[in-house]
Order: structure tokens, then sequence, then C-alpha cells
């Protein structure tokens, strides 16, 4: 299993080829490539041209650093055909640049709308009969997060949703801070899940139901909002015992080809030390659930 930073948090004070440099200095051997507007924006076309990818990839040897996963963000379940259209073509870009990284691990959303669910899983399962064989000819395998207003949020019914794509180059996030909105309980989505979870993302959350849902920052509860944080491990809510047991379980924290990624954002005044300690306590509560 790889351990993995995500430098979102960096991204007002590093410019992206900094961000090896910066990865190995808070003791990460590998990078988990998000949204960034100099690489592969949030829904429009990649902007790293083959240049600067090929800077990056130098600036990850030099600091020897490896990219773990590359996670773009696109519309390529919106029921607007001519978005999904376009998200399709930049998909195939960002395919390209993650293979030209020397990366075969790609994570994302659903995407769509949960006020259109029907119109966004035909959009998706269409933008998938033309995208699959890509993945599969280029070798990449494409992991996808059912995120709080997806038009797929719960667990048990993402896994089906990418059961019916039907091909081996196609599983699952779990994403931590997204498990109070998931409905379904960790270790029954965990153990459905199977070798199909190949990338997880450890951040802590409260929980929204807790409180007669009066715990969070929107009043009154049942508001048409998804509000979750992404907090440091310890700050929320999270049975972290049943999550990182859960994934020993499965076997996910022996495998070569997983990913696990500290992905806080609540803190960027106190990243350093947040990535720090994120990476020293997912080591000790992997070594605890290994043995």
């Amino acid at each position: 299993m790889k351990f993995a930073l995500d430098p979102t948090p960096f991204h007002s004070t590093h410019s992206l080829l900094e961000f090896p440099a910066l990865a190995a200095e808070l003791g990460y051997k590998y990078l988990q490539m998000t949204p960034h507007r100099d690489f592969i924006p949030f829904f429009t076309h990649p902007k790293a041209d083959d240049e600067l990818v090929r800077q990056f990839r130098k600036a990850c040897a030099d600091a020897e650093v490896e990219v773990a996963s590359v996670l773009p963000v696109l519309r390529w379940s919106g029921p607007d055909e001519t978005m999904r259209e376009a998200a399709v073509r930049y998909w195939k870009r960002a395919v390209q640049i993650t293979v030209d990284l020397g990366c075969t691990q790609m994570n994302t959303e659903f995407s769509g709308r949960p006020e259109k669910p029907e119109e966004s899983e035909a959009a998706f399962y269409k933008s998938m009969e033309e995208l699959v064989p890509v993945f599969e000819r280029e070798g990449v395998h494409v992991a996808i997060d059912p995120h709080p207003d997806d038009f797929v949020e719960e667990g048990l019914a993402a896994l089906r949703v990418i059961r019916g794509i039907n091909s081996p180059s196609i599983g699952m996030v779990y994403v931590a801070s997204h498990t109070f909105h998931m409905k379904d309980e960790p270790l029954q989505i965990m153990r459905a899940a199977g070798e199909r979870l190949r990338v997880v993302h450890v951040s802590d959350t409260m929980n929204h139901h807790a409180s007669h849902g009066l715990r969070y920052i929107t009043n009154p509860p049942g508001n048409d909002v998804r509000v979750h944080q992404h907090l440091k491990i310890g700050d929320g809510d999270v049975n972290w015992d049943e999550f990182f047991g859960g994934l020993g379980e499965i076997g996910f924290l022996d495998r070569e080809d997983t990913v696990m990624v500290s992905s806080v954002f609540a803190e960027n005044e106190n990243a350093d030390e947040v990535s720090r300690y994120q990476l020293r306590t997912m080591q000790d509560r992997v070594a605890k659930a290994s043995r």
C-alpha cells in the first residue's frame, strides 16, 4: 500500500513543480494529484502540456517521489450532453497525462446531479461506453467516489453502479469524510467492495445525524445541502478502529496496488504540521491493524 499526500492545502503557497519536493520534506514517498489550475482543473480541459508533464515527472524523480494517483473531477455524468461530450474529451487527455507520469491509478467522483438521478446515470454509462476501452487499452484503473451531491451518494448503491460497468478497470474510492453521507455501514461497504476498493482518503468529519441534526453549521436541519469536513484524524466522529480494522480485514493494507491518501482541507494554516501528523498516525494505525 502507498501512503500519499494530497497537496490541495498547499495550492496557494507552492507551485505545481514544488509539490514533489514538498511531499518528500513532509515524509511522503507518493503524491495524489487533485485538481489544480496548472494541471487538471475542476470541470475544464487539462492545462498541462507535454513539456509541463515532463518537468513535473523530473521534479518527482529529483525528489524521489512518485505519483500514486491522479484525480480529475469532470462532468462525465452531466445531464447536459454538450458538457458530457466535452468531459469525455477532457478525460482522454487526463488519461494520457497520467500514463506519461508513469501512474496507472486514477480516481474521481460520479458527478451528475442528485435531483436528476436517471438522466445522470444514463449519461454516466454513455461516457463509460467510450472511456472504458481507453482505460483498458492504457492499463489505467479508475476508482470512483460516491461524493455528497453526486447522482449516487450511498456506498452500496455506488458499488452496484460500478458493477454494472462490467470492467475490472473500474473500482471504488472510500472517503472517510463521506462516511455519514453514504448511509450504509463502513464495514458493510468495505466487505462488499473487496478488491474493487483501490483508494481511500483519510480525513475526519462530524456526524451530521447526531444531536438531532443540530450539530452542523446549517440550521434548521434538513437544509438541502451536503455539509461535511475534511479534518485531521481524531477531530471528528469517524470510528478509526473500524475504518483501519475493516481495511485490514479485506486485505487492503497488504496490497501493492492500493493507495491511502491524507486529504485534510480544513487547516491550511497548519498544513505542514497536519500532514506530518496524518502520515505518522496512518502508519501507526496501519501497523496496529496489520498485526
